[in-house]
């Protein structure tokens, strides 16, 4: 069973079909005790970093990722549910995160060449952290954002990925697995992902590139 994390702000019902693909079922909850004791959990999330955790907060949904979190249990974090991670948003202002990871999410800064958001198909490249998950270098992935992680500690990036220079793609530090890409986006290399952490094979599997 994955438990998905409804705080009124992600695209639920994508993620819920990528996870059912895979023959594991799945459901979509703002109840924090069904949260709290997840076997497997999902945070996603689409919009805006301050809107985002603020919804966290309104619905009494913080202690319970963040306990669940604690006891390090499988977790995999979609967008927002990466950046949200961090101790400070600077998307409209100033925000909190969870602080579960040390840093913080900034906007890209970027030659005129360069659109903002970074919208599309790009490829990742192996981080410190990334080194026995079993994906290929170069996999293509589905990007949408203006904002990137910067981690205080380099050795949580697990992937990297090239936008007018080298950002976090993705951070992993025990059970905990997060991704700037949307795998539910991303076609083959993102369904094999999603069906791997669903089915807890994420770490020794290989992930062919797409």
């Amino acid at each position: 069973m994955i438990t998905i994390v409804d705080y009124q702000m992600g695209n639920l019902r994508s993620v819920q079909k990528a996870v059912e693909r895979s023959g594991v079922e799945a459901v979509i909850t703002s109840d924090a005790s069904e949260i709290a004791s997840a076997e497997k959990l999902i945070l996603p999330g689409v919009g805006a970093f301050g809107d985002a955790i603020s919804e966290i907060r309104n619905r009494d949904l913080e202690s319970p990722i963040k306990d669940y979190l604690a006891a390090d249990k499988p977790f995999l974090g979609i967008c927002l549910g990466l950046q949200m991670l961090f101790e400070q948003g600077f998307e409209h202002g100033t925000h909190e995160g969870l602080g579960v990871i040390e840093g913080d999410v900034t906007k890209f800064s970027l030659p005129l060449e360069y659109k903002v958001p970074h919208m599309g198909w790009n490829t990742v490249d192996i981080g410190p952290a990334g080194e026995d998950l079993g994906i290929a270098p170069q996999t293509h992935f589905y990007f949408v954002h203006s904002y990137y992680v910067r981690p205080t500690d380099p050795s949580v990036v697990a992937l990297t990925c090239d936008y007018g220079g080298s950002f976090c793609a993705a951070v992993r530090r025990g059970n905990l697995f997060a991704t700037q890409f949307h795998p539910e986006k991303s076609q083959q290399a993102g369904l094999q992902l999603v069906e791997r952490f669903a089915r807890g094979t994420l770490m020794p599997n290989t992930l062919s590139n797409s």
